[in-house]
């Protein structure tokens, strides 16, 4: 898949627990889980601003695209 998802490298950068997120951005676990895993075909706006806001960082720190 060409869009790479770095939440964990975000987490990592923050020292923060996938727990943490997903209780700040109002998901579950697993489907903090399925984001981070590449396999959600789809992702809100509202989710990708509720992560940068958390993560204190931009969409682009999330989303990578790669040939």
């Amino acid at each position: 898949m060409p869009i790479i998802i770095n939440i964990d490298v975000m987490l990592a950068r923050r020292k923060m627990q996938s727990q943490e997120l997903a209780e700040k951005i109002g998901i579950t676990q697993a489907n903090l889980s399925i984001l981070k895993n590449g396999k959600a075909k789809a992702i809100k706006v509202s989710t990708l601003e509720a992560i940068c806001k958390a993560l204190d960082c931009q969409p682009g720190d999330i989303l990578e695209f790669k040939l």
